[in-house]
């Protein structure tokens, strides 16, 4: 009877490459999960802050300009139609966040109406899939 006294090394190379797919294939999914929970925080950061102007506009009468920008927000704008009723602690308890791929998030407004926008992952306007831009879009409207 012949005894067993380990594997060779083609059966550890077959081992390897096995294990090696099996990473491959769990870890390229938790990425893809990683993308997808960072493409929902930006939605639900510009749900807030969409929120936050809407609470600008019932105080001031109107969005804040692209000019003013979302930094009116937390301070008081001092550029363009000023605003008599912004709270002393502004509508912001701190800085405009930066969205999950540390970017700013673009806003534009002409004080009627606004959009709110995250280039994602690769930081540029279009793209597709994990690389699609993330606009904001008001229910109420058509």
């Amino acid at each position: 009877m012949k005894s067993s006294q380990g594997m060779s090394l083609i059966e550890i190379l077959i081992v390897l490459v096995i294990m090696g797919m099996i990473v491959g294939f769990v870890g390229g999914k938790v990425f893809d999960r990683l993308e997808e929970g960072k493409i929902d925080s930006a939605k639900i950061q510009i749900n807030m802050l969409s929120e936050r102007l809407k609470e600008f506009r019932r105080s001031c009468g109107q969005y804040p300009t692209t000019e003013q920008g979302l930094e009116s927000l937390v301070v008081k704008p001092t550029k363009g139609k000023t605003c008599d009723r912004y709270p002393p602690n502004g509508f912001l308890d701190k800085e405009v966040p930066k969205d999950p791929w540390q970017s700013d998030y673009v806003y534009q407004s002409d004080g009627n109406d606004f959009n709110i926008t995250s280039y994602g992952r690769d930081r540029l306007e279009g793209g597709e899939s994990f690389d699609a831009d993330i606009h904001y879009k008001d229910p109420k409207k058509k």
